[in-house]
């Protein structure tokens, strides 16, 4: 890796841009990546900012499809051959079509998706929101046996977190995933680290995190 000013297992406050650039090509295992989509405020217009149930959420810097591109360029220059990506998506994006934000980027696949139940009832028009998706990258060529380690991991993944970020995500299960793709010592990316939830699971299995939060973090 580059020398940089990013500092390993450690909560860097910076853009996650910025971070990625300054790592070499081909040379991270695993990213998590969990954007904060402006698409649900500009189209659900729930008429949440800046009212009490979406106040936190909507403080978040947005990221539009521009920014979240450029992140994709970025993670695909960095990842190794058969590494993954594990990107968040709400409901709103997963209808409207994931698979096609790829089309820049050939060496990127969705191959899988866990749909992870919060036990927790959120936001709807109609229907009122329970889940969030992770959608499974691999990048080319694709591999499942020899980089999935773990062959017990439903797609259907039951876990309750305390709300320490406007974006907790199941500490459980990116342990698990971490366990499955990575050995002990590998490097895991996270450039929009949030809570640092993803630093919390590599602490845990003993593996090394990089990651930066453009809000969350220290200098």
């Amino acid at each position: 890796m580059k020398k940089t000013r990013f500092l390993i297992n450690h909560k860097n406050k910076a853009d996650g841009i910025d971070l990625l650039r300054s790592l070499d090509n081909e040379s991270i295992k695993v990213v998590f990546f969990d954007p904060q989509y402006r698409g649900v405020l500009d189209k659900l217009k729930y008429g949440n900012e800046g009212v009490s149930r979406g106040k936190n959420r909507s403080a978040l810097p947005q990221m539009s499809f521009e920014i979240i591109e450029n992140f994709f360029a970025e993670i695909e220059r960095v990842l190794l051959p058969n590494g993954y990506l594990f990107l968040w998506v709400d409901k709103f994006h997963l209808v409207e079509g994931v698979k096609s934000w790829f089309a820049k980027f050939p060496s990127l696949s969705t191959v899988d998706m866990i749909t992870w139940n919060k036990e927790k009832m959120g936001m709807g028009y109609r229907t009122r929101r329970i889940c969030e998706y992770l959608v499974v990258v691999q990048k080319e060529p694709k591999l499942a046996k020899s980089t999935w380690t773990l062959h017990n991991i439903c797609d259907v993944w039951s876990e309750k977190v305390a709300k320490t970020h406007p974006h907790s995500k199941p500490i459980e299960l990116q342990k698990t995933l971490i366990e499955a793709t990575t050995n002990i010592g590998d490097l895991v990316c996270d450039p929009a680290a949030g809570g640092y939830s993803v630093m919390q699971a590599c602490q845990e299995m003993n593996r090394n995190f990089i990651g930066c939060d453009i809000e969350f973090g220290e200098e």
